[in-house]
């Protein structure tokens, strides 16, 4: 969390210089053609910045968002940080050995996405391949949507950015028509300040919002490829798995909350009658060594 956040404000500082040292650079430029007396006046970055009112601001936290959303994403999305190299190799030599113990205790001690869905899928080792894929498969599900949170920011900024820049149009039509209707068509000035505020506003709306949208198509893409690959670990590291042998085996220091039913437990009195009544319909067999099935 610390690195995120100096990660920020690094990227927010980069910003704010970007635009400072454009406006300082431009600024000469401009004194010495108005110097020449050629009566054309350069803007600079910052006046144009500031010529499209209010709605900058809005499309300025955007822009730094969108920055920083698209350096989480790929730094989140990394192979290296997805699945790292020395953990698959870790727990493969640990699953060699046959010590699923240490490859779980390795596991919750090196999170990662890969580390999280084999520490799961080896806590289940005991209840069969079913019940272990499938809770594989449900970490895998929750790693994915973690990874796809972010990456789902970038496609909002897309769609609104020009709706941001689009009001600002709004706004600066409203205002060009109010200039035309106050002093006519006797005031270019007013009038063409008003149409450069519209114009601003919405080149800036569609300037944040094409890289925003290109960006998550492109980590969307690179999400999947690396969920790809934690499978393709999976499928290698749970090759030819014995759980025939791992049967009601319980690996891992999660507490076990499902005990047997009260009305199972046998008296203290050894008469041999189960205590309590057997709820309605329960037929079959009911518990793992039970001298015969149990039937309402």
């Amino acid at each position: 969390m610390k690195l995120k956040n100096l990660y920020l404000a690094a990227l927010t500082l980069l910003t704010l210089l970007l635009f400072v040292s454009a406006g300082v650079a431009q600024e000469p430029a401009a004194g010495a053609a108005g110097g020449h007396g050629s009566g054309v006046h350069s803007k600079t970055l910052w006046e144009q910045i500031k010529e499209g009112g209010w709605v900058m601001i809005p499309i300025g936290l955007c822009s730094v968002a969108t920055l920083y959303l698209i350096g989480d994403g790929v730094i989140r999305t990394s192979r290296k940080r997805v699945a790292p190299p020395a953990h698959e190799q870790s727990v493969k030599a640990l699953f060699r050995q046959g010590d699923y113990v240490g490859a779980y205790n390795f596991c919750k001690e090196n999170p990662s996405p890969l580390t999280n869905v084999l520490r799961v899928g080896i806590s289940l080792l005991g209840d069969g391949k079913p019940n272990a894929e499938e809770g594989m498969m449900g970490e895998l599900q929750k790693e994915n949507a973690n990874m796809q949170t972010y990456i789902s920011y970038l496609s909002v900024i897309g769609v609104c950015t020009p709706m941001i820049g689009l009001l600002g149009t709004v706004t600066g039509m409203i205002k060009a028509f109010a200039n035309l209707g106050a002093a006519g068509i006797g005031d270019p000035s007013g009038l063409s300040a008003a149409i450069g505020e519209v114009l601003v506003a919405t080149a800036s709306g569609l300037f944040i919002a094409i890289p925003a949208f290109g960006s998550f198509y492109y980590l969307r893409n690179r999400a999947a490829a690396s969920i790809h690959h934690i499978q393709d670990v999976i499928n290698s590291a749970f090759r030819k798995m014995p759980y025939e042998s791992l049967a009601g085996v319980h690996i891992g220091d999660e507490e076990l909350y499902a005990a047997i039913p009260n009305w199972l437990v046998q008296p203290e009195d050894g008469t041999g009658s189960t205590t309590g009544r057997i709820p309605t319909g329960a037929t079959g067999r009911i518990a793992t060594g039970a001298t015969g099935p149990l039937r309402a």
